[in-house]
C-alpha cells in the first residue's frame, strides 16, 4: 500500500485486493486550484498482473472537473493496458460524467456515413420525417388560429406599432417588384396570345387574355411568387435568427407567447396586404398587354380598354383576391413555421429560409389547383 498526500487537499492510496485486482482510494478535496495527485502514480502501480481496477471515495469531500481530467486520463492507461475500470465506487455524478466522456457514448450521436440506405429504410426515414413534419405543422396551425382567435377578441399580447411597420414592409416596399414582375408578365401573354391570334386577324382578344388570365389568377400568384421569396424568406430568416440568439425562448421565460408576439402580426399583415398587391399586379399586368397591343398590333388605346373591360366580369376579379388572401395566409404561415422550427446555428437560418421559400411555392401551386377545381365544379 502507497499513500500519496497533499495536506488537507487531495489523497490518492493504492491497496491490493487480489492477485488481479487494486484499490484506488480517493479522499479529500480535488479542486482545480487546489494540489492533487498526478495521474504517473497510477501508472507506476499497474503492474502486468493487475487485471481490474476499483475505487473507493467515501473519504472525497468535494471535487470538480480536476478529478474527472485524472479519471479519464486513468481510464486511457487502463485501456492501453487492457484493464477493466469498476466504477461502482464512484460518486453518481462522476460515474455519470465519465459516461458522457466515453468514446462509445459519443459515437451514438454520429450517423452511419459509409454505405447507402436500402429501399426500405429510405422508404422508413421518409414516412417517420412526414409523419413528424404533419403534426408540427396541424400543432402550430391549431396555435396560430388560437391566437388569431385571441386577437377577435382583444386579448392578444403584441405591438401594434409592429404590425404596422410589417404591413409597410410587405405592403409599399413591395410595390416596385411587384411593378416590375407583373408589368412583365402582362407583356408575355400579349406577346405570346398575339403570335396566333394574328394568324386570323383577332388581334384585338389579346385584350381578352391578357385581362382574363391576369385579374382571374396570374395576378395573384405572380405575387404570391414573388412575396414568397421576399416577404416569406424575411420572415423565416427573422424569426429564425431569434431562435438562434435564444431570443424566442426568452419570451417564453417572461410569459409572452412567440406565436402571438411574432408569428400573428405578420400573418395578419400579409394577409391584408395580398389582396391589394394583388389589384395592383392586375392593373400592372393589364398595362404590359396594351403596351404589346397598342405599339405591336396597332391597337387603339380605347379600343384596348374597351375590350377589357367588356372581357372581364366581377366573378373574375373576386376569385383572384380569394387567390391572393389564401397565398398571403399560406406564404406567412410557411415562413413563420420554418423560423419556429430553425435549429441553433447560422446554417439552420439559411435551410430555414430556403425551406420556407419552397414550401410557400408549393402551397401556393397545390392551392390554385384546389381553388380551380372547387371553381370549375361551383360553375365560377
Amino acid at each position: 500500500m502507497k499513500t500519496i498526500t497533499n495536506p488537507a487537499e487531495a489523497m490518492l492510496s493504492f491497496h491490493a485486493l487480489r492477485d488481479d485486482t487494486m484499490l484506488i482510494r480517493l479522499a479529500g478535496e480535488w479542486k482545480i486550484f487546489g494540489q492533487f495527485p498526478p495521474v504517473d502514480e497510477v501508472q507506476k502501480h499497474l503492474r502486468s498482473g493487475i487485471r481490474k481496477i476499483t475505487f473507493d471515495t467515501k473519504d472525497l469531500t468535494a471535487w470538480d472537473s480536476s478529478l474527472m481530467t485524472f479519471l479519464i486520463k486513468t481510464n486511457t492507461l487502463c485501456i492501453q493496458g487492457n484493464i477493466e475500470i469498476q466504477r461502482e465506487g464512484l460518486p453518481q455524478g462522476v460515474q455519470k460524467l465519465l459516461s458522457l466522456a466515453s468514446p462509445e457514448h459519443q459515437r451514438k450521436g454520429i450517423t452511419r456515413k459509409s454505405g447507402k440506405k436500402t429501399f426500405l429504410e429510405g422508404v422508413a426515414d421518409t414516412t417517420f420525417d412526414f409523419i413528424r413534419t404533419s403534426k408540427e405543422m396541424f400543432a402550430f396551425l391549431g396555435e396560430s388560429s388560437i391566437a388569431f382567435g385571441k386577437m377577435l377578441c382583444g386579448k392578444a399580447n403584441f405591438r401594434r406599432t409592429d404590425l404596422m411597420n410589417i404591413i409597410q414592409e410587405s405592403g409599399a416596399q413591395a410595390l416596385p417588384i411587384v411593378s416590375l414582375i407583373s408589368t412583365l408578365v402582362g407583356l408575355i401573354f400579349a406577346f405570346v396570345g398575339a403570335l396566333q391570334l394574328k394568324l386570323f386577324g383577332a388581334q384585338i382578344y389579346v385584350a381578352d387574355i391578357v385581362g382574363i388570365a391576369m385579374v382571374r389568377v396570374m395576378g395573384a400568384i405572380m405575387t404570391g411568387i414573388v412575396m414568397a421569396g421576399r416577404t416569406g424568406a424575411s420572415f423565416a430568416a427573422q424569426i429564425g435568427t431569434m431562435q438562434v440568439n435564444e431570443e424566442v425562448d426568452a419570451l417564453k421565460t417572461l410569459g409572452i407567447s412567440p406565436m402571438e408576439f411574432l408569428v400573428l402580426p405578420r400573418m395578419v399583415a400579409l394577409a391584408l396586404m395580398m389582396p391589394l398587391l394583388c389589384l395592383y399586379s392586375d392593373l400592372m399586368g393589364i398595362i404590359g398587354g396594351m403596351i404589346v397591343g397598342v405599339f405591336m398590333l396597332d391597337l387603339n388605346f380605347m379600343e384596348y380598354y374597351n375590350q377589357t373591360k367588356s372581357a372581364i366580369a366581377l366573378t373574375h376579379l373576386w376569385v383572384g383576391l380569394f387567390h391572393s388572401a389564401v397565398f398571403g395566409v399560406l406564404i406567412a404561415l410557411a415562413g413563420c413555421l420554418k423560423g419556429m422550427q430553425c435549429g441553433r446555428s447560422a446554417s439552420a437560418v439559411g435551410t430555414a429560409t430556403t425551406s420556407a421559400v419552397v414550401t410557400s411555392i408549393v402551397s401556393i401551386i397545390i392551392s390554385t389547383a384546389i381553388i380551380t377545381l372547387v371553381c370549375e365544379v361551383l360553375g365560377i
